[in-house]
């Protein structure tokens, strides 16, 4: 067994591949032989990721407020907390708030043999941002 105290700082997530204000609370770091990462992502409105795959896919859990996500030629879709939202391995996709709501939720994913986590794209543009989600 091994405790971890929840001492760690809050960091601001890079611009380079975010859009708004975008925090982070580390979770779990791989810990051999596990592989498992795991984030808390907090977004002002507004906020999102953007466009990235994951080589081995991942799953976010919303915590909190409202959110919006997409893959890459499919429909934006809002999301609230407890939804869960599973990305294959490779989907390209982005995620994050809605535009006048908070949203925070877990990722989660795997470090792959050569120690990569995550592959980023360009920022997601305003205009793929703001179209209405489906439903």
């Amino acid at each position: 067994m091994d405790i971890t105290r929840g001492d760690a700082d809050t960091s601001r997530a890079p611009a380079d591949y975010f859009t708004g204000d975008v925090f982070v609370d580390t979770i779990v770091v791989p810990t051999p032989p596990s592989s498992l990462r795991a984030v808390f992502v907090h977004f002002t409105p507004g906020a999102r990721t953007a466009w990235h795959t994951h080589p081995l896919g991942q799953t976010i859990y919303v915590t909190h407020g409202v959110g919006r996500c997409q893959r890459r030629g499919g429909p934006v879709e809002e999301i609230r907390p407890g939804d869960r939202v599973y990305f294959e391995p490779g989907e390209e996709h982005w995620h994050g708030a809605a535009p006048s709501r908070f949203m925070t939720h877990v990722a989660m994913h795997e470090t792959d043999a050569a120690g990569s986590h995550v592959a980023w794209g360009e920022l997601v543009s305003d205009e793929e941002y703001g179209v209405s989600p489906a439903g």
